[in-house]
């Protein structure tokens, strides 16, 4: 393969991570390393607001605003999307203004001399990598287009994990800790109940029960989308859970459906959906707070961890960070060797002591696909993880990341 000289542009988009940042700050040291692109890379271009903010021609030059090494660093430290994310969905060319849309980006491309694009996102953002790949096959300007894996619900098909996730995971594994302790204190009966992100996938939601392979401290029951709900059922299980002791912590994730289709949550608050059709679901914990009070009579709460699990970076896992910045970095080099339209991969290697690689897969096969959770990692009674399965996140959340402080306060970078 030939090298293609021009520029890059590097965007983010979907739900803010606390690790999405380090997957940036890899793909700048990647640019910044001349070695591993051959020099074929002028200038690195941030599109501010994912493909929204480059239709607008909003770009900052990232070379020049992380020149030190010191400031990379606290990139990648830093939560959220420093670039600034959306939501944007690209449409089909063969939808009204698709041809237009399409064509704007490739006016842009030409214009700033872009030959390389790294979109750092989810399932959604894939779908975006997806239609701009197939639609730049068709035009004779050359392009190398990586998806880089981002999303807390690890939801994507073909990565062993996807960045951000274990950051999450370990801010809810310990976050179950401290409530189990702080609802044992009591000899009430009490139920309370954590609600968890995840739509379509259970995995945010397993990771409640990683304390119980450490300490043996993990919930009572654990509810996932991947098996029917069935209220009779709930109840049987919280009241054989009250005849064991008094304190009973449930996780379900919000996502979890009747066996009608029906979310849990359906007639609590206000439904909206989002530009790709997602229902907007919040309320599930609430709605089996009050199912319990009613059914059961007994004290109950609900807590949702609702934004803070997303971009914890004060208890963000050692491991995500470095794999995060490893899978930057790995995009570069791989586009400037010729590899496009692909989306990178996190491979977990053989053995019993922990490992990963970086690879990629086709990213038509990834886009609006879902990763659900194993089979084997949900018990025949479908109201738990098996240890299995908390043996395999566990070392996902290894290490304590060391953001720098500053009178008390974590020192976050600002484009």
């Amino acid at each position: 393969m030939s090298i293609l000289y021009g520029n890059a542009v590097v965007g983010q988009s979907g739900g803010p991570t606390a690790a999405i940042n380090a997957t940036l700050a890899g793909v700048i040291r990647g640019y910044l390393d001349k070695d591993s692109h051959g020099g074929a890379i002028g200038t690195l271009y941030g599109m501010r607001n994912g493909v929204e903010g480059l239709l607008r021609e909003d770009l900052v030059d990232l070379g020049a605003i992380f020149a030190k090494d010191e400031d990379i660093t606290r990139l990648e430290h830093t939560p959220a999307a420093a670039l600034g994310s959306c939501r944007k969905k690209l449409p089909k060319m063969d939808e009204e203004g698709g041809e237009e849309v399409y064509a704007r980006l490739l006016e842009i491309f030409k214009k700033y001399n872009i030959r390389y694009f790294f979109y750092i996102g989810g399932n959604d953002s894939m779908d975006t990598v997806a239609k701009l790949s197939e639609y730049t096959k068709g035009h004779e300007y050359e392009m190398r287009i990586i998806g880089v894996p981002k999303t807390i619900d690890n939801d994507l098909v073909g990565t062993d994990h996807t960045p951000g996730f274990p950051s999450a995971a370990k801010y809810i594994a310990v976050t179950m800790q401290e409530i189990i302790r702080d609802c044992a204190v009591y000899t009430t009966k009490a139920v309370t109940i954590v609600e968890i992100m995840g739509r379509d996938s259970g995995w945010l939601t397993t990771a409640s029960a990683i304390g119980r392979v450490v300490n043996g401290v993990a919930p009572d029951y654990v509810y996932l989308p991947e098996r029917t709900f069935s209220m009779e059922q709930f109840f049987a299980d919280v009241r054989a859970a009250l005849e064991k002791h008094p304190n009973v912590v449930i996780a379900v994730s919000e996502g979890v459906r009747f066996a009608d289709g029906r979310y849990v949550c359906e007639g609590i608050g206000v439904e909206s959906t989002d530009a790709f059709g997602h229902k907007q679901l919040s309320g599930t914990g609430k709605a089996l707070e009050l199912a319990v009070k009613a059914e059961i009579g007994c004290k109950v709460r609900s807590i949702e961890l609702n934004l803070p699990q997303r971009c914890a970076a004060h208890i963000a896992s050692v491991q995500d960070l470095t794999e995060s910045v490893s899978v930057g970095r790995a995009a570069v080099k791989a586009a400037a060797e010729g590899l496009s339209r692909e989306m990178m991969l996190i491979l977990r290697g053989e053995g019993e002591e922990y490992s990963f690689t970086i690879g990629h897969s086709d990213v038509s096969e990834i886009a609006n696909k879902i990763k659900v959770v194993d089979d084997k990692f949900i018990n025949e009674a479908g109201n738990d993880v098996t240890d299995d399965c908390c043996r395999y996140l566990l070392p996902l959340i290894a290490g304590e990341a060391s953001p720098k402080f500053i009178q008390g306060i974590p020192d976050y970078v600002v484009i």
